[in-house]
Parts: structure tokens; C-alpha cells; sequence
């Protein structure tokens, strides 16, 4: 049996490694998907004060401190049984909104877009950054680096540092906007609004004018029909920062919309020894394996599963763009993988617009910053939706607000056996008896990992027992002759 592995997996945050095993006639017989890396949060924040964590998990990954830092808020308001006032929520959710855009241009320009606008078989060498700016332009290219920048002196007003957040604190925020401030970041939002719809444009003509583009989003091997879940409002519109938690089975019937505190009651995690990333799955289905299908308890939470979880957006472009999408699609749900690049865009969109309807609302600016502390709750969940889908911090003190337990779901922990399956999938569909598999072709199959955007330094917490560790001899002339290993 030949072996293929790709290792590293390039454009993610953290690290990864897919084997890929072929029969003797050169078919896929399986592949695996491994993480190499642990992070371990749930178990070192134990012991902590509760108050705390906010600023502790904004550390597990560089990339989103801002999604790891609102959830914890969210949790530990609700460990000292308390609600922020609306000032205090509403400057929590412009600070989240840029985290969005910056994030979100990110992903699109810097890891997806190589593949579309470059091309998927073109040279690493140029298949990169630069060689998008090579294609589109210096000056946006310039306009990239611009707005991220932009998006991040936001979150360092309001939040104190883009990355190293000490916004939150219990009840509410440390400190609040000034009218100054406030036209600033007015403006700023102007030019988000501008910046999300330039890219969408993009992305139509680059992506949706090319026939071979659109045949390998709607055709290709990357689909999977499986159950998703976004946090919606009141009205089932998408809300990245508070509501209740929908689920919508493989053909958009709701199946579950609930509040944040029960999770439990929906979503169990399985841990294998093998990885220290969880499975999670829906609990009321139950686990049935790495299958897709109605009847599989694996979800997807992604910015397309939010699209197809929600009823619509609640900003009027991105609702123009999310009815556009969705009927160029085919209608809802939506399950081709690739299209999460497409969800993603009007993501920005909505982040954008939102951006700017805080910034201009007149109780941002309000004085009230924070609700009085009277009593320890001692259990607390924090959810939103994170850049890469629902993520959920569940925190258990004792009666002086001693941190005993942790429990983390992450964007991408959502995600694992999905990738896992979509990865299997796509190697499939691509790599054929006789045919060698080309640098290109591998690539290709890393563009169906890439569109989860996953972030393993965020993911890893699950310690299955004991460090994995493997011994390898090789003889003098490199043949492994013996592996040894716990």
C-alpha cells in the first residue's frame, strides 16, 4: 500500500498533516487527518479566578483572541448571575464586528483567494499573497492592508489591545467611547461597507466568471449534506454575538433553536486517543460515524452553515447578497464546501454594515458601563459565533469564584469530522488509478480543508490520557525499521 502525506497543511492557523492511503492499484482506500499540537486550556485555567479568564484565553490563538475573549465575557456575566447594560453589550459588539472584518479579509485574500485568483494549479511559489496582488493590483493590495489595519485599531480602542484583550470584565466593559471616537470609527465603518462590497464584487467576477471555477464549486468533490447550526435573533436572522442556537437538518428544517445554557442537551463530544481534538456531534441523533446523510448526527457550524441555519441577515446588503447567493446556488441549504468562501463575503458584508449601525447608535456612547456584581451564580456558558463557527465557553467556579472546570467547543472543533470527511471525499474524487497525484492535485485537496478556515491553535484542548509519543529507527540508508511508541 503506497502512502501520500501532505505535512504541513499550508494557509491555517496551528498545524496539521493528512496521509493519504492508495490501494496497489493507486485508488483511495482511506485518509487521515491528524494535529500534532495541544493547547490545553481547559485544564491550566482550572485553579484560576474566574475573572480572570477573559484576559488568560485571548492567549490560545493569535488569530482570534477577540472570539475567545467575548465568550468568556459572556460566561463569566453569567457565573456572577449578572447582564451587562445596553451601552456595555453594545460596545462589546463594535469591538466584535471589527474583529469580523479583520478576520474575515484575512481568510479571503490571504489563504482562499490563492487558489481562485491564482489558480489551484499554479506554482507555490506564486499560489501566495503576493501572487494575488500580483493579479489584482498593487493597490488592492495596498487596500488589503489598509483596512486590517483599520479593523484593529478599533479593537485596540475599545478593547485595549487588537490581540491581548482586557475589555471585558464581570457585568460589563472597562471603559467607554467618546463622541470623538465614535465619528471616528463612523468613518471607518464607512469605508468597511465600501471595502465588503468591492470584494464581493470580486469574488463574482474572478470566482463566478469563470465556468471551471463554478463547475468545481457545484460539480466537484466537495460536498457534504450534512446538519447546520449559527446562532440566530430573535427573528432567525444571523447574530454573531448573542441569541439562541439554531440547527437545521441536511434539507433546512429547523430541528433545534435553543438557548445558549442548554447546550448540553444538544451537543455531546466523543474523544478518541488518537488526536486532541474533539468530535463533537448532535446528542439527540447520536453518533453514527464519519457518514453525511439525514441521518448522521455530524453538523457543520461555518459561515455557510450559519447562512443555511438562519432565516436571513439583518443588514440590507447582506441580505441582498444572501438571497443572491442562495438562488445562484440552487436555493437552501446550501452543502457544496466551497461555497463557504462565498458565505463568508457576505459574513463581511453584514460585520460591516453592523459596524457602522453601532457606531452610529446613540447609546453607544452612554455612560453606563457595567451592572453591579451581588452574588456567584458558580456555573456560567458563553457562546458566540466565532470567524469559524459556533464557539461556546462553559466555565464551573466554586463559592468564592475559584475556576474547577472548563469545557471549550471551538469554531473548528465543531468542524472536525467534517473536514475529516470532506478531506476523504475530495481525495477520492481527485486522485485516480494511473494518474499520479501532482503537486496541484494535492493542493486541491488541501482547498477542501482550507474552506473551514480552521484554527487548531484554538481547537486542541482534549488530553486523551497521556502525551503521544513515537519513537522511529531508521538504518543507514533512511528505511524506518522499527517504530516504538505510547
Amino acid at each position: 500500500m503506497k502512502t501520500i502525506t501532505i505535512d504541513p497543511i499550508t494557509r491555517l492557523e496551528g498545524h496539521g498533516k493528512i496521509e493519504i492511503f492508495l490501494t496497489d492499484e493507486g485508488e483511495v482506500d482511506n485518509v487521515y487527518f491528524q494535529v500534532p499540537e495541544l493547547r490545553g486550556f481547559e485544564k491550566f485555567c482550572e485553579g484560576r479566578p474566574v475573572e480572570e479568564l477573559p484576559s488568560i484565553v485571548t492567549k490560545i490563538c493569535g488569530v482570534c483572541p477577540g472570539c475567545h475573549h467575548m465568550a468568556s465575557g459572556k460566561a463569566v456575566d453569567a457565573v456572577f448571575g449578572v447582564e451587562p447594560p445596553p451601552t456595555a453589550k453594545k460596545l462589546r459588539e463594535l469591538f466584535y464586528m471589527a474583529h469580523f472584518v479583520h478576520s474575515h479579509i484575512a481568510h479571503f485574500y490571504a489563504l482562499a483567494a490563492p487558489d481562485f485568483v491564482v489558480g489551484p494549479n499554479a506554482s507555490p511559489a506564486e499560489r501566495n499573497i503576493l501572487g494575488v496582488i500580483n493579479k489584482v493590483g498593487i493597490e488592492i493590495g495596498t487596500e488589503v492592508i489598509k483596512q486590517r489595519r483599520i479593523a484593529q485599531e478599533i479593537q485596540a480602542l475599545l478593547g485595549g489591545h487588537q490581540t491581548h484583550v482586557v475589555m471585558n470584565i464581570p457585568g460589563g466593559v472597562k471603559k467607554g467611547l467618546t463622541e470623538e471616537e465614535r465619528d471616528d470609527i463612523v468613518k471607518k465603518a464607512e469605508g468597511f461597507i465600501g471595502f465588503s462590497k468591492f470584494s464581493i464584487k470580486l469574488f463574482k467576477d474572478v470566482v463566478l466568471g469563470n465556468k471551471d471555477y463554478v463547475d468545481l464549486i457545484l460539480n466537484g468533490p466537495y460536498s457534504l449534506k450534512l446538519h447546520s447550526m449559527g446562532l440566530v435573533d430573535k427573528n432567525n436572522k444571523v447574530n454573531f454575538y448573542d441569541g439562541t442556537v439554531r440547527v437545521v437538518d441536511t434539507k433546512g428544517v429547523e430541528l433545534y433553536n435553543y438557548s445558549p445554557k442548554d447546550y448540553m442537551d444538544y451537543v455531546e463530544e466523543r474523544v478518541e486517543p488518537w488526536t486532541y481534538l474533539k468530535f463533537p456531534y448532535l446528542k439527540k441523533i447520536g453518533w453514527k460515524g464519519f457518514v453525511d446523510g439525514q441521518d448522521s448526527g455530524v453538523y457543520q457550524a461555518t459561515p455557510l452553515s450559519r447562512l443555511n441555519a438562519a432565516d436571513g441577515m439583518a443588514t440590507p446588503v447582506a441580505q441582498q447578497e444572501y438571497e443572491y447567493m442562495f438562488k445562484t446556488l440552487g436555493g437552501k441549504p446550501v452543502h457544496a464546501t466551497l461555497a463557504m468562501h462565498w458565505a463568508r463575503l457576505v459574513e463581511l458584508i453584514y460585520a460591516a454594515e453592523h459596524c457602522y449601525e453601532l457606531a452610529t447608535d446613540p447609546e453607544i456612547t452612554g455612560k453606563e458601563l457595567r451592572a453591579p456584581i451581588e452574588k456567584i451564580v458558580g456555573e456560567g456558558v458563553g457562546i458566540v459565533e466565532a470567524q469559524r463557527g459556533t464557539l461556546t465557553h462553559h466555565y464551573w467556579t466554586d463559592d468564592r469564584g475559584m475556576v474547577k472546570k472548563v469545557n471549550l467547543i471551538v469554531g473548528t472543533t465543531n468542524n472536525h469530522a467534517a473536514i475529516c470527511m470532506s478531506l476523504k471525499k475530495a481525495a477520492q474524487g481527485l486522485i485516480k488509478k494511473g494518474i499520479p497525484a501532482t503537486e496541484g492535485t494535492l493542493n486541491m485537496i488541501e482547498m477542501a480543508f482550507r474552506a473551514y478556515d480552521p484554527c487548531f491553535s484554538c481547537a486542541t484542548h482534549s488530553l486523551p490520557g497521556q502525551m503521544r509519543m513515537v519513537v522511529n529507527f531508521y538504518n543507514s540508508k533512511g528505511e524506518l525499521i522499527r517504530s516504538i511508541g505510547r
